[in-house]
C-alpha cells in the first residue's frame, strides 16, 4: 500500500512537470519562446485602432501574474493598451527578445537586466513587480530541521547564475554557516527539483510559487525557510528598452497603470484574481492532496497568491537589496564589475503616480 502511495505521490508530481516547465527570477538551458497570443477578432482589431500596441513578455510563473492578471481581466484594454501576449520560457530569452526589439517590454528578473547592461544593453527598470520568494522544502520524514541541517545533503535548484542561485549562495547559506561547496548542488528545473524530492533523489529543493503549495499539498514536504520572510528582496521588476521608453513612454505608463491595477486585485482580492489566471499554472478543476482529500485549483492559486509579495513600487530599500545583489554578482563572477542600480532605473512613472 505504501508503494502504491508512493507511485501515486510521484505520477502526481510527475504531471505537473508537464504544466510547469519555466523559471521565475533567473533562466534556464534550452529554452524558447512561444508564438505570439493575439485571439482579437477582425472586428475587435477595428475596436482598438486608437489603443497603443504594445508586446508584453511574460513568464507562466506566479511571479508574472499582474501581466497574466492584467491581460485575462482586459485592464490593459482598460487603460488604452491592445496587448500581444508572448510566453517565454526564461527572463534570459525574454530580454533577448527586448534587446532585438521583438518585445516592446516584460516582467523578469532584475538580474537579467542588470547582466545585459553589462553588456552595454540599453535597457531600463520602470517599475515593480514582484518581492522574491524563494523558499527550501524537504520531506517530512527527512529528519532536517534547519538550513544547517543541509550540510553534507543534497539540494536541487535553478541554474547558476539565477537569481535564485544568486541569493542563494549569497544569502541562504551565508545564514546557515555554510557554502555551496558543503552541499551537493543540482542544478534543474523547479518541477523537476520537485519530482526529485519527492522520489528522494535529493534532500532538498529550493522553489518558488506556485511550486511551493503544490508541493506540500500533493507531496509530504515540509517549508523550513522562504527567503522572504527573512531578507525581503525585490525579485521581479518591469522592464523596457530605452528605445521604446523614449519613443513610446505614454504607452509604457499605460500598462504600468494597468499592471498596478492587476497588483491592487491580487493584494486586496486573490479569490477574484484566481478565477483568472489558474488556467495558466493548473490545467485541472482540482488535485488531489497528499492525504487523499480533492481542492479545487483556484484555490491553490489563491493560496499562492497570498504568500506573494506584489508591489508595482520600487522603494529606496528594494534599490539598497539591489545593490547589495549586485555586489553578489560581482564576487560570484557573473558581473565584470558593480553596476550603479539607479542608473538602470527610469522611476519616471512612479514619481508622477506619488507625486
Amino acid at each position: 500500500m505504501k508503494r502504491l502511495k508512493k507511485r501515486l505521490m510521484v505520477a502526481t508530481v510527475a504531471s505537473f512537470a508537464l504544466l510547469f516547465s519555466l523559471t521565475a527570477c533567473g533562466s534556464s538551458e534550452n529554452s524558447s519562446s512561444t508564438e505570439p497570443q493575439t485571439n482579437h477578432s477582425s472586428q475587435e482589431k477595428d475596436s482598438k485602432e486608437n489603443l497603443h500596441q504594445v508586446r508584453v513578455g511574460y513568464l507562466n510563473v506566479m511571479d508574472d501574474a499582474q501581466a497574466i492578471l492584467a491581460s485575462e481581466a482586459k485592464l490593459y484594454e482598460k487603460h488604452g493598451i491592445d496587448e500581444t501576449m508572448q510566453l517565454f520560457n526564461s527572463g534570459t530569452d525574454l530580454i533577448k527578445a527586448i534587446v532585438g526589439g521583438q518585445i516592446d517590454v516584460g516582467v523578469l528578473g532584475f538580474t537579467n537586466a542588470l547582466t545585459w547592461i553589462d553588456k552595454g544593453a540599453d535597457i531600463k527598470i520602470v517599475g515593480g513587480a514582484q518581492m522574491g520568494y524563494h523558499s527550501m522544502l524537504v520531506r517530512k520524514d527527512s529528519g532536517i530541521q534547519t538550513l544547517a541541517d543541509l550540510k553534507g545533503k543534497s539540494v536541487a535548484s535553478q541554474k547558476q547564475g539565477s537569481t535564485a542561485d544568486i541569493v542563494l549562495n549569497g544569502v541562504v547559506w551565508k545564514k546557515a554557516g555554510i557554502t555551496k561547496n558543503d552541499v551537493q548542488m543540482q542544478y534543474v528545473s523547479p518541477s523537476v527539483a520537485i519530482q526529485s524530492l519527492a522520489a528522494g533523489k535529493v534532500d532538498a529543493a529550493f522553489v518558488f510559487e506556485p511550486y511551493d503549495s503544490i508541493a506540500r499539498l500533493t507531496t509530504p514536504v515540509e517549508q523550513i525557510y522562504e527567503i522572504g520572510q527573512e531578507w525581503p528582496f525585490p525579485c521581479m521588476v518591469v522592464i523596457t528598452s530605452g528605445k521604446m521608453l523614449k519613443e513610446n513612454k505614454e504607452a509604457v505608463y499605460a500598462l504600468l497603470d494597468a499592471q498596478k491595477e492587476a497588483i491592487e486585485m491580487l493584494q486586496q482580492k486573490p479569490g477574484e484574481a484566481a478565477e483568472f489566471i489558474t488556467k495558466h499554472f493548473i490545467k485541472e478543476d482540482s488535485l488531489q492532496t497528499s492525504d487523499g482529500e480533492t481542492i479545487e485549483a483556484t484555490k491553490i492559486i489563491e493560496e499562492s497568491i497570498k504568500t506573494q509579495t506584489f508591489d508595482w513600487r520600487i522603494t529606496p530599500e528594494q534599490i539598497d537589496k539591489m545593490e547589495e545583489i549586485t555586489g553578489m554578482m560581482v564576487e560570484q563572477g557573473i558581473l565584470k564589475e558593480k553596476i550603479d542600480v539607479k542608473e538602470a532605473l527610469d522611476l519616471s512613472w512612479q514619481e508622477q503616480i506619488e507625486s
